[in-house]
């Protein structure tokens, strides 16, 4: 009898690399020509966000357009920004706080499950552990399409394949 092949889907942040694309950016915002005068900054605000500061609400909203473009150039999926609708005005300055998502929910665990067991292959077990998944199967062929399964379907969130054994 074959042993059972797992692997884990978890959300998780590679905050390093955040804080790179975050160093990135701000050098970026003090040396570019059309952020001069406009005292815009971008910081981390506590463990889990990033907030921008600027005079304008314009230079805020493209303050986090660089963001983002660091962040893509450091291979991180922009799914774990939480940016707020717009900016908010406070004193002379807009704020504009950007929440970092991490993990899973129950709710989106249970989305993924029930999807491994609808359209994936027989004999497949998810079981909800904390804020991961852990998938199981007999066939590690099965592990494979339950994976290419997880990344056609677009969750709100950046999964990644964990503990492949």
């Amino acid at each position: 009898m074959a042993a059972e092949s797992s692997f884990d889907v978890v959300s998780k942040l590679d905050r390093q690399e955040v804080d790179n694309a975050l160093n990135q950016a701000g050098k970026e915002l003090s040396q570019r020509f059309d952020f001069k005068g406009t005292g815009t900054t971008i910081s981390w605000q506590g463990e889990d966000g990033i907030e921008i500061r600027s005079t304008s609400e314009e230079r805020a909203t493209a303050a986090l357009e660089v963001f983002k473009e660091k962040l893509i150039k450091r291979k991180l999926s922009l799914k774990i920004l939480d940016p707020a609708d717009e900016p908010k005005i406070s004193g002379k300055e807009y704020r504009l706080p950007i929440a970092l998502k991490e993990g899973i929910t129950s709710e989106d665990a249970k989305k993924i499950s029930k999807l491994i067991r609808d359209e994936g292959p027989k004999g497949v077990k998810a079981q909800i552990q904390g804020d991961e998944l852990r998938v199981s199967s007999k066939k590690k062929d099965d592990l494979q399409n339950v994976q290419n399964l997880i990344k056609e379907k677009d969750f709100d969130l950046a999964l990644q394949f964990v503990n492949y054994r």
